[in-house]
């Protein structure tokens, strides 16, 4: 079995080049899931066939992993729902034994997960904030003397003598993590605590982080959140199915972590039939459509700023002069956010019965995060409308994704400048 121990590591400093806090070398833990769960005595007397063979899969909730935690490094781990984060982050605070591996903890650890599990709901806030510093290593005394610090941080000081089983969850949260961050703990576990907490709340704990990360504090941060990734960690490891995927710069793993969780795929066939379609297509029509990357290599997901280009196949029954090509790109709410065709263009030439053509559109993508759909078109010169002979809507689809959401539906390159007069 795993032991966690307070001066053991098989390293003395990490890859950035700091003494080691967390050794994680060779961990493994697995949980097994009954195919049938009998729970009562009831259920045992009227399956008792059930109860008899039982039966289990085994669930690899974390798989060989291995790395280094610096001491004073603000490590991120990010990964989609059920990669194995969370049971991760209680393995190295004893909380689950492991399998097989060992951890090495260099100083106090305080786990800030499921935040207020050991309030007494029978009990003031008053009661709980002395009780739960004094299991976090607190004296009695030094308990005391933080308690004013401890409520004021947590914005309770009017319902100090109230009950915990009348406090929102919110309240809790925001107790119980301002009991974690006054315990002089060397290392903080933090897993998705804070998602119940409003923006200001979520802003003073991260205020909070940048103190205790100056003061030499070790953070490691489980999270989904990729804008806090880049904002706040120095290196964050990827998670995929129990096993690491990478560890890296928070750009490039932010950048990877969108990838895997909107599926960057190749689409292997083209979307017959996705949207409405006008036209005859007697002289041309549009076969397919598609989005690529600055690589040539068809994608549907992306990341903002990524070269990206629009591509339409065109097919042609009969010849035609200089025909019209277009793209309209639309996002998630409808709004058309880009359209271009190739009528100021200079003459595309003429196409005879049985060609193709291909047509490639590239533009900066500064798009805002969101899902976009591309309608390609192929007209005849001249005035629009009876001279299309094919449009088809919402033929191709990709998803841009990004760090953060403006709330504009471009997010253009700009700079700020602030002068005080």
């Amino acid at each position: 079995m795993a032991s966690t121990t307070p001066e053991h590591g098989t390293s003395t400093s990490t890859a950035i080049g700091e003494p080691v806090a967390i050794s994680v070398r060779d961990v493994s833990k697995t949980f097994r899931i009954p195919h049938d769960r009998l729970l009562t005595l009831k259920e045992r007397a009227l399956h008792p066939v059930k109860a008899r063979k039982g039966g289990y899969n085994l669930l690899h909730a974390v798989d060989d992993m291995s790395f280094d935690v610096g001491a004073g490094e603000f490590f991120g781990i990010v990964g989609r729902n059920g990669s194995g984060k969370s049971t991760l982050l209680k393995c190295i605070a004893g909380i689950y034994d492991t399998d097989r591996g060992e951890i090495g903890v260099r100083g106090r650890l305080s786990p800030f997960i499921e935040l207020g599990v050991g309030f007494n709901p029978d009990l003031t806030a008053r009661d709980n904030v002395i009780i739960n510093a004094v299991m976090l290593g607190l004296s009695r005394q030094e308990a005391r003397d933080r308690f004013d610090e401890i409520i004021a941080f947590a914005e309770l000081e009017d319902f100090v003598d109230l009950r915990l089983k009348n406090y929102s969850s919110g309240m809790q949260v925001r107790l119980a993590f301002s009991v974690g961050i006054r315990v002089d703990a060397d290392i903080l576990l933090i897993d998705e605590v804070l998602a119940v907490g409003d923006a200001a709340f979520q802003q003073k704990c991260f205020e909070q982080f940048n103190r205790l990360k100056a003061e030499g504090r070790t953070i490691i941060f489980v999270t989904h959140d990729m804008y806090s990734v880049e904002r706040y960690c120095d290196r964050v490891m990827l998670m995929e199915n129990g096993r690491m995927v990478s560890i890296d710069v928070p750009e490039t793993i932010a950048k990877k972590y969108n990838e895997l969780n909107f599926g960057r795929i190749v689409e292997e066939t083209p979307v017959d039939g996705a949207g409405d379609r006008y036209g005859d297509q007697a002289a041309a029509e549009v076969r397919d459509a598609w989005f690529e990357d600055g690589a040539g290599e068809r994608v549907v997901a992306i990341a903002q700023g990524d070269p990206l280009q629009v591509c339409l196949e065109v097919g042609f029954h009969t010849t035609v002069e200089d025909p019209i090509f277009s793209v309209a790109l639309r996002n998630e709410m409808r709004q058309t956010i880009f359209a271009t065709s190739t009528e100021h263009e200079p003459p595309v030439g003429r196409f005879g019965a049985g060609e193709t053509t291909l047509v490639r559109i590239a533009f900066e993508n500064w798009l805002a995060p969101s899902l976009y759909s591309a309608t390609p078109s192929v007209a005849r010169a001249g005035p629009k409308g009876a001279n299309v002979f094919d449009v088809r809507e919402d033929l191709a689809s990709v998803r841009v994704f990004g760090p953060r959401f403006s709330g504009g539906v471009a997010d253009i390159p700009h700079s700020i400048e602030v002068e005080r007069q």
